[in-house]
Protein backbone atom coordinates (compact mmCIF):
# COMPACT_ATOMS: atom_id res chain seq x y z
CA UNK A 1 0.00 0.00 0.00
CA UNK A 2 2.57 2.35 1.10
CA UNK A 3 4.30 1.30 -2.71
CA UNK A 4 1.25 2.12 -4.14
CA UNK A 5 0.72 5.53 -2.38
CA UNK A 6 4.16 6.67 -3.42
CA UNK A 7 3.47 5.60 -7.12
CA UNK A 8 0.34 7.33 -7.33
CA UNK A 9 1.67 10.60 -5.48
CA UNK A 10 4.49 10.69 -8.13
CA UNK A 11 2.24 10.76 -10.59
CA UNK A 12 -0.06 13.26 -9.61
CA UNK A 13 3.48 15.29 -8.99
CA UNK A 14 4.55 14.95 -12.14
CA UNK A 15 1.07 15.76 -13.87
CA UNK A 16 0.76 19.39 -11.89
CA UNK A 17 4.83 19.85 -13.29
CA UNK A 18 3.57 18.92 -16.90
CA UNK A 19 0.29 21.17 -16.63
CA UNK A 20 2.47 24.19 -15.11
CA UNK A 21 4.73 24.21 -18.28
CA UNK A 22 1.63 24.04 -20.68
CA UNK A 23 -0.30 27.22 -21.09
CA UNK A 24 -3.08 28.28 -23.71
CA UNK A 25 -3.01 31.47 -25.82
CA UNK A 26 -6.55 33.07 -26.83
CA UNK A 27 -7.20 34.46 -30.03
CA UNK A 28 -8.00 37.53 -28.25
CA UNK A 29 -4.33 37.81 -26.43
CA UNK A 30 -0.94 38.18 -26.09
CA UNK A 31 0.66 35.87 -24.14
CA UNK A 32 4.20 37.13 -21.97
CA UNK A 33 6.51 34.69 -20.35
CA UNK A 34 8.76 36.20 -17.90
CA UNK A 35 11.75 34.48 -16.94
CA UNK A 36 12.57 35.83 -13.63
CA UNK A 37 10.83 39.24 -14.10
CA UNK A 38 11.98 39.84 -17.18
CA UNK A 39 9.83 39.27 -20.62
CA UNK A 40 11.50 35.90 -22.52
CA UNK A 41 8.83 36.09 -25.31
CA UNK A 42 6.03 37.27 -26.41
CA UNK A 43 3.25 34.79 -27.86
CA UNK A 44 1.17 36.22 -30.87
CA UNK A 45 -0.32 33.44 -32.45
CA UNK A 46 -2.48 31.34 -30.56
CA UNK A 47 -2.56 27.77 -29.34
CA UNK A 48 -0.88 25.36 -27.15
CA UNK A 49 2.58 26.47 -25.78
CA UNK A 50 5.01 25.73 -23.20
CA UNK A 51 7.53 27.39 -20.59
CA UNK A 52 9.47 25.91 -17.40
CA UNK A 53 7.38 25.70 -14.34
CA UNK A 54 7.44 28.78 -11.74
CA UNK A 55 9.22 30.13 -10.57
CA UNK A 56 11.77 29.73 -13.62
CA UNK A 57 9.21 31.31 -16.00
CA UNK A 58 5.54 32.79 -15.28
CA UNK A 59 3.33 33.97 -17.83
CA UNK A 60 0.64 37.45 -18.05
CA UNK A 61 -1.83 37.83 -20.75
CA UNK A 62 -3.05 41.04 -22.57
CA UNK A 63 -5.63 42.15 -24.67
CA UNK A 64 -5.04 42.37 -28.18
CA UNK A 65 -8.65 43.35 -29.18
CA UNK A 66 -9.55 46.67 -29.99
CA UNK A 67 -10.17 49.08 -26.49
CA UNK A 68 -12.66 51.98 -25.89
CA UNK A 69 -11.61 54.69 -23.58
CA UNK A 70 -14.61 56.96 -22.44
CA UNK A 71 -14.02 60.52 -20.70
CA UNK A 72 -13.24 59.94 -16.96
CA UNK A 73 -13.56 63.93 -16.04
CA UNK A 74 -15.97 66.34 -16.35
CA UNK A 75 -13.67 69.43 -15.69
CA UNK A 76 -14.59 72.44 -17.99
CA UNK A 77 -12.04 73.44 -20.25
CA UNK A 78 -11.26 77.28 -21.78
CA UNK A 79 -12.52 78.17 -25.93
CA UNK A 80 -10.82 81.07 -27.83
CA UNK A 81 -13.52 83.26 -26.40
CA UNK A 82 -12.86 82.04 -22.88
CA UNK A 83 -16.30 80.45 -22.61
CA UNK A 84 -16.03 77.33 -20.11
CA UNK A 85 -17.29 74.14 -22.02
CA UNK A 86 -17.60 70.36 -20.49
CA UNK A 87 -16.72 67.89 -23.40
CA UNK A 88 -17.37 63.75 -23.43
CA UNK A 89 -14.88 62.08 -25.64
CA UNK A 90 -14.43 58.34 -26.35
CA UNK A 91 -10.76 56.43 -27.93
CA UNK A 92 -10.60 53.59 -29.61
CA UNK A 93 -6.70 51.65 -29.46
CA UNK A 94 -5.41 48.65 -29.41
CA UNK A 95 -2.15 47.15 -27.92
CA UNK A 96 0.25 46.02 -30.71
CA UNK A 97 3.96 45.59 -28.99
CA UNK A 98 3.42 44.31 -25.89
CA UNK A 99 7.03 44.57 -24.81
CA UNK A 100 7.22 48.18 -25.52
CA UNK A 101 3.54 48.81 -23.89
CA UNK A 102 4.86 46.49 -20.62
CA UNK A 103 8.44 48.71 -20.81
CA UNK A 104 7.02 52.05 -20.84
CA UNK A 105 2.94 51.53 -19.77
CA UNK A 106 2.14 48.97 -17.57
CA UNK A 107 1.38 45.30 -17.37
CA UNK A 108 -2.34 45.62 -17.97
CA UNK A 109 -5.02 47.76 -20.45
CA UNK A 110 -6.16 49.84 -17.12
CA UNK A 111 -2.62 51.28 -16.59
CA UNK A 112 -2.50 52.28 -20.68
CA UNK A 113 -6.34 53.41 -20.39
CA UNK A 114 -4.86 56.16 -17.09
CA UNK A 115 -2.24 57.47 -18.62
CA UNK A 116 -3.86 57.38 -22.30
CA UNK A 117 -6.62 59.36 -20.53
CA UNK A 118 -4.36 62.19 -19.28
CA UNK A 119 -2.76 62.54 -23.19
CA UNK A 120 -6.15 63.01 -24.59
CA UNK A 121 -7.62 65.28 -22.20
CA UNK A 122 -4.18 67.35 -22.61
CA UNK A 123 -4.64 67.65 -26.43
CA UNK A 124 -8.17 68.76 -26.35
CA UNK A 125 -7.52 71.49 -23.92
CA UNK A 126 -4.60 72.58 -26.31
CA UNK A 127 -6.92 72.25 -29.34
CA UNK A 128 -10.16 73.97 -27.75
CA UNK A 129 -8.10 76.81 -26.53
CA UNK A 130 -7.66 78.03 -29.98
CA UNK A 131 -11.10 77.51 -31.50
CA UNK A 132 -14.54 79.41 -30.67
CA UNK A 133 -17.73 77.59 -29.34
CA UNK A 134 -19.11 77.95 -32.97
CA UNK A 135 -16.48 76.30 -34.58
CA UNK A 136 -16.25 73.66 -31.58
CA UNK A 137 -19.95 72.76 -32.27
CA UNK A 138 -20.51 72.54 -35.88
CA UNK A 139 -17.63 74.55 -38.51
CA UNK A 140 -14.51 72.76 -37.13
CA UNK A 141 -15.79 69.75 -35.25
CA UNK A 142 -14.07 67.12 -37.60
CA UNK A 143 -10.80 68.71 -37.62
CA UNK A 144 -10.90 69.18 -34.10
CA UNK A 145 -10.53 65.67 -33.81
CA UNK A 146 -8.44 65.02 -36.26
CA UNK A 147 -5.85 67.29 -34.77
CA UNK A 148 -6.17 65.60 -31.59
CA UNK A 149 -5.45 62.27 -32.89
CA UNK A 150 -2.37 63.23 -34.44
CA UNK A 151 -1.42 65.01 -31.19
CA UNK A 152 -1.92 61.61 -29.39
CA UNK A 153 -0.61 59.50 -32.13
CA UNK A 154 2.53 61.25 -32.02
CA UNK A 155 2.93 61.14 -27.73
CA UNK A 156 2.70 57.61 -27.59
CA UNK A 157 5.02 57.04 -30.39
CA UNK A 158 7.46 59.96 -29.12
CA UNK A 159 11.00 58.78 -27.86
CA UNK A 160 9.84 55.99 -25.26
CA UNK A 161 6.87 54.53 -28.00
CA UNK A 162 3.97 52.80 -25.94
CA UNK A 163 3.32 49.91 -27.98
CA UNK A 164 -0.19 50.80 -28.68
CA UNK A 165 -2.22 52.33 -31.97
CA UNK A 166 -4.74 55.37 -31.75
CA UNK A 167 -7.96 54.40 -34.15
CA UNK A 168 -10.17 56.79 -33.43
CA UNK A 169 -10.56 59.99 -31.49
CA UNK A 170 -14.30 61.14 -31.04
CA UNK A 171 -16.47 63.90 -29.39
CA UNK A 172 -19.74 62.69 -28.18
CA UNK A 173 -20.86 65.65 -26.46
CA UNK A 174 -20.11 69.62 -26.16
CA UNK A 175 -21.95 71.43 -23.92
CA UNK A 176 -21.55 75.11 -21.52
CA UNK A 177 -21.16 73.83 -17.42
CA UNK A 178 -24.19 74.16 -15.88
CA UNK A 179 -23.87 77.46 -14.39
CA UNK A 180 -23.84 79.16 -18.00
CA UNK A 181 -26.17 76.21 -19.50
CA UNK A 182 -28.54 77.50 -17.09
CA UNK A 183 -28.36 81.47 -18.44
CA UNK A 184 -28.26 80.16 -21.89
CA UNK A 185 -31.61 78.46 -21.70
CA UNK A 186 -33.08 81.34 -20.02
CA UNK A 187 -32.25 83.75 -22.88
CA UNK A 188 -33.13 81.26 -25.14
CA UNK A 189 -36.83 80.94 -23.06
CA UNK A 190 -37.35 84.74 -23.04
CA UNK A 191 -36.19 84.82 -26.53
CA UNK A 192 -38.87 82.38 -27.46
CA UNK A 193 -41.28 83.78 -25.07
CA UNK A 194 -41.14 87.03 -26.67
CA UNK A 195 -41.20 85.83 -30.61
CA UNK A 196 -44.35 84.03 -29.22
CA UNK A 197 -45.62 87.14 -27.63
CA UNK A 198 -44.73 89.16 -30.84
CA UNK A 199 -46.80 86.31 -33.27
CA UNK A 200 -49.60 86.48 -30.73
CA UNK A 201 -50.46 90.34 -31.18
CA UNK A 202 -49.51 90.07 -34.97
CA UNK A 203 -52.38 87.64 -34.84
CA UNK A 204 -54.46 89.43 -32.88
CA UNK A 205 -54.12 92.59 -34.68
CA UNK A 206 -54.81 90.81 -38.04
CA UNK A 207 -57.78 88.92 -36.08
CA UNK A 208 -59.74 92.68 -35.55
CA UNK A 209 -58.89 93.55 -38.64
CA UNK A 210 -60.61 90.57 -40.22
CA UNK A 211 -63.61 90.80 -37.86
CA UNK A 212 -63.36 94.68 -38.95
CA UNK A 213 -63.48 93.77 -42.73
CA UNK A 214 -66.23 90.97 -42.17
CA UNK A 215 -68.41 93.41 -40.19
CA UNK A 216 -68.16 96.19 -43.31
CA UNK A 217 -69.26 93.30 -46.07
CA UNK A 218 -72.02 92.49 -44.49
CA UNK A 219 -73.27 95.85 -43.22
CA UNK A 220 -72.59 96.48 -47.07
CA UNK A 221 -74.53 93.19 -48.31
CA UNK A 222 -77.51 94.05 -45.99
CA UNK A 223 -77.79 97.16 -47.28
CA UNK A 224 -77.87 96.27 -50.90
CA UNK A 225 -80.06 93.57 -50.08
CA UNK A 226 -82.53 95.96 -48.23
CA UNK A 227 -82.36 98.58 -50.84
CA UNK A 228 -83.09 95.90 -53.69
CA UNK A 229 -85.65 94.58 -51.69
CA UNK A 230 -87.20 98.18 -51.29
CA UNK A 231 -86.91 98.54 -54.84
CA UNK A 232 -88.87 95.13 -55.68
CA UNK A 233 -91.33 96.26 -53.24
CA UNK A 234 -91.98 99.92 -54.49
CA UNK A 235 -92.39 98.02 -58.07
CA UNK A 236 -94.91 95.19 -56.77
CA UNK A 237 -97.14 98.23 -54.72
CA UNK A 238 -96.88 100.30 -57.73
CA UNK A 239 -97.93 97.57 -60.26
CA UNK A 240 -100.43 96.15 -57.52
CA UNK A 241 -101.63 99.76 -57.40
CA UNK A 242 -102.01 99.88 -60.87
CA UNK A 243 -104.35 96.34 -61.33
CA UNK A 244 -106.36 97.73 -58.27
CA UNK A 245 -106.74 100.80 -60.55
CA UNK A 246 -107.94 99.00 -63.21
CA UNK A 247 -109.83 96.49 -61.33
CA UNK A 248 -111.65 99.38 -59.56
CA UNK A 249 -111.88 102.13 -62.26
CA UNK A 250 -114.64 99.37 -63.74
CA UNK A 251 -116.54 98.86 -60.74
CA UNK A 252 -116.27 102.19 -58.91
CA UNK A 253 -119.05 101.07 -56.17
CA UNK A 254 -117.69 97.69 -55.55
CA UNK A 255 -114.44 99.10 -55.17
CA UNK A 256 -115.54 101.46 -52.73
CA UNK A 257 -117.31 98.09 -50.85
CA UNK A 258 -114.24 96.25 -51.36
CA UNK A 259 -112.08 98.77 -49.27
CA UNK A 260 -114.49 99.66 -46.40
CA UNK A 261 -114.27 95.50 -45.85
CA UNK A 262 -110.54 95.84 -45.88
CA UNK A 263 -111.00 98.86 -43.26
CA UNK A 264 -113.49 96.01 -41.35
CA UNK A 265 -110.83 93.80 -40.85
CA UNK A 266 -108.26 95.66 -40.07
CA UNK A 267 -110.09 97.01 -37.44
CA UNK A 268 -112.46 93.89 -35.85
CA UNK A 269 -110.79 91.52 -37.78
CA UNK A 270 -108.97 90.19 -34.51
CA UNK A 271 -110.51 88.33 -31.45
CA UNK A 272 -111.22 91.02 -28.52
CA UNK A 273 -111.72 94.05 -30.79
CA UNK A 274 -114.12 96.59 -29.42
CA UNK A 275 -115.58 99.39 -31.39
CA UNK A 276 -118.06 101.34 -29.90
CA UNK A 277 -120.04 103.55 -32.87
CA UNK A 278 -123.60 104.40 -33.75
CA UNK A 279 -123.63 101.44 -36.92
CA UNK A 280 -127.15 103.86 -37.65
CA UNK A 281 -125.58 106.83 -37.99
CA UNK A 282 -121.90 106.38 -38.67
CA UNK A 283 -120.45 106.74 -42.03
CA UNK A 284 -117.86 103.47 -41.29
CA UNK A 285 -120.83 101.43 -41.43
CA UNK A 286 -122.70 103.32 -44.82
CA UNK A 287 -121.72 100.12 -47.44
CA UNK A 288 -122.74 98.00 -44.96
CA UNK A 289 -126.34 99.35 -44.33
CA UNK A 290 -126.57 100.28 -48.45
CA UNK A 291 -125.20 96.91 -49.09
CA UNK A 292 -127.27 95.24 -52.27
CA UNK A 293 -129.84 92.32 -51.36
CA UNK A 294 -129.37 89.42 -53.28
CA UNK A 295 -132.02 88.08 -55.00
Amino acid sequence: MNRIGFIGTTVLILLALLASTMFVVDQRQFGVVYQLGQIQKVITQPGLNFKLPPPLQNVSYIDKRLLTLDSMDTEPMLTAEKQRVVIDWYVRWRITDPQAYIRNVGLDENAGATQLNRVVRNAFQEEINRRTVRELISTRRETLMADVKREVTESVKGAKPWGIDIVDVRITRADYVESITASVYGRMEAERKRVANELRSTGAAEGEQIRADADRQREVTVANAYRDAEKVRGQGDAEANRIYGEAFGRDPQFAEFYRSLDAYKASIGHKGDVLVVDPQSSDFFRNMRNAPSRR
